[in-house]
């Protein structure tokens, strides 16, 4: 008779204890990232004395359906409405400027005074897209 009590090499491994240890070191790692970092801290910016909210003339541009020209309601032509644009960013560096283009007018206009902006170095130009009453 045979024992068959023999002891016999185990040719796999349990991995099952070694990834709960894994699982348990992962949460750890975890609980204590999120538990060190208490916020950002941000420099925010300080208001200034000036009021904030300064009213500034906004000049706008509108081509009619013919092509001609209006600033502000007045009909002028091209060269006309330079020089007015020219004086008006003399008195304030920051003037803002508004396009209004007729749906029926050629596009190339409404490029025109585009390209005369960025000439005079008007950087605050506008395309309007609804009516204004101007």
């Amino acid at each position: 008779m045979k024992v068959q009590n023999e002891a016999k090499p185990f040719d796999t491994i349990n991995v099952t204890p070694m990834l709960d240890l894994a699982y348990v070191l992962l949460v750890i790692f975890i609980v204590m990232t999120t538990a060190s970092v208490q916020g950002l801290k941000i420099n925010l910016p300080k208001p200034s004395n000036k009021p904030s909210m300064e009213k500034k003339e906004v000049r706008v541009v509108k081509i009619l359906q013919d092509g001609s020209l209006t600033l502000n309601g007045a009909g002028l032509s091209m060269a006309e409405l330079e020089s007015r644009l020219t004086a008006a960013r003399a008195r304030d560096p920051e003037m803002s400027m508004a396009i209004a283009g007729d749906p029926q007018v050629n596009y190339a206009k409404v490029v025109d005074i585009i390209d005369m902006a960025g000439r005079l170095n008007i950087s605050n130009v506008g395309l309007v897209t609804a009516k204004i009453g101007v």
